[in-house]
């Protein structure tokens, strides 16, 4: 009877609901962006793994400060290799530490140039720490750093804009105008909203320092043993350049440790702060919403009264009455989540298609926005359901539309 009454009138239904489908395609919608953007921190933004983490001379999560900034520049002393070596010789809780360098270089292959190439100056173990796989060829090796060879290892972009058709391992690109051999080509990584993470040089390390020196720019990356030891191996880090740095105790560090929960940790911050929001504006949709249902409701317990009355003059009891109305008004608002859930569906499939942003449907949102407008529908079906309930039988038969 509840599904009879919302198909008698397909537009009254239609906008009746209006407000429970918004609520509902916005709760899903905002539970889409940020299940899809933690998978995708996870996953593709922090490449460290569960094991991983990174030191740096400098390191902000967060809002950007200027001003910090600043005296960060001013303050902490840049990395070096002297450094590095006594905290690998060192360490017992990290399974692998390596060190690289960066900088912006000019890519070029006869008349066909590349700029803002990423180049990296690796240690032969950056392969096994970081995200990197090789899909043809080899990663740098102990050897090329040893001789300080001119081979390079590169990403996809690079050699789907220079060797679109050819196999490019023992091919020669220009880089900042020094011929390199291509040695091996990178697992495609994709892209980080919109920027792709394809469009990198990686050279032995050695070769780097020859070329550019190694004065600036160094950072290392590490692992712990495993990821119940993770924080224990950045505390051990952490002490170990402290000590190299003669920091005493009280001083802040003059360097940076991050690791994927941090990235985590700051994107829950952010997603805090959008769930609040989304939370209120979902709020007012739901509770405008509840009153059209209450306020059409009402009317249907005017329309149906003599109907009320025939039903408790053949023995219907005030439960039975109450329990119908409160069924089709739970039915009405669990209608309208379907429809939101439908409709987030959608956006979040036009959303993927057409943009860098990620989206992914939890099934616990599908669960929470249906249960959650059917107990908007309930709680406001309960004032025309007991009104229903209250009708007097024989008032009722007398009644005429």
């Amino acid at each position: 009877m509840a599904i009879g009454s919302l198909r008698a009138s397909k537009l009254r239904s239609f906008l009746t609901l209006l407000g429970i489908i918004l609520a509902t395609t916005t709760l899903i919608a905002v539970m889409s962006v940020i299940e899809g953007m933690n998978q995708y921190i996870a996953k593709e933004v922090s490449d460290m793994g569960a094991e991983g983490f990174r030191i740096r001379r400098i390191v902000m999560l967060g809002e950007f400060d200027a001003k910090r900034y600043l005296e960060l520049e001013r303050r902490n002393p840049q990395m070096n290799r002297d450094e590095y070596d006594f905290v690998r010789e060192r360490t017992k809780l990290v399974r692998e530490i390596g060190m690289e360098a960066f900088r912006s270089v000019k890519v070029d292959k006869g008349s066909e140039t590349m700029e803002q190439v990423q180049m990296s100056g690796v240690t032969p173990n950056m392969a096994a720490i970081s995200s990197i796989k090789t899909v043809v060829g080899r990663f740098v090796t102990e050897s090329d750093e040893a001789r300080r060879l001119s081979v390079a290892f590169i990403g996809n972009d690079i050699k789907d804009k220079f060797f679109a058709n050819v196999d490019p391992v023992g091919k020669t690109i220009n880089v900042d105008g020094r011929p390199f051999e291509i040695i091996g080509v990178a697992k495609p990584l994709g892209n980080v909203f919109g920027q792709s993470r394809d469009k990198f040089v990686m050279i032995p390390a050695e070769t780097y320092f020859k070329m550019y020196s190694s004065r600036r720019g160094l950072g290392y990356n590490a692992l712990a043993i495993d990821q119940a030891h993770l924080e224990q191996a950045k505390d051990e880090v952490r002490s170990l350049l402290r000590a190299y740095r003669h920091l005493r105790p009280g001083q802040e560090d003059t360097f940076g440790i991050v690791a994927s929960d941090s990235l985590v940790g700051m994107w829950d911050k952010l997603t805090g702060t959008i769930a609040a929001t989304a939370l209120g504006v979902v709020s007012v949709f739901m509770v405008v919403g509840g009153v059209v249902i209450m306020n059409i409701m009402l009317a249907a317990v005017t329309e149906r009264t003599h109907e009320i009355g025939i039903r408790k003059s053949v023995g219907a009891k005030r439960s039975d009455i109450l329990k119908q109305f409160l069924v089709e008004a739970s039915l009405m608002a669990g209608a309208g989540g379907l429809a939101g859930v439908i409709f987030a569906w959608i956006v979040a499939v036009l959303v993927r298609s057409f943009t860098p942003v990620p989206m992914q449907v939890p099934m616990s949102s599908i669960v929470v926005g249906v249960g959650l407008s059917s107990a908007v529908g309930l709680f406001f079906g309960i004032f025309p359901a007991q009104r229903a309930a209250k009708l007097d039988p024989i008032e009722a038969l007398r009644y005429e539309k």
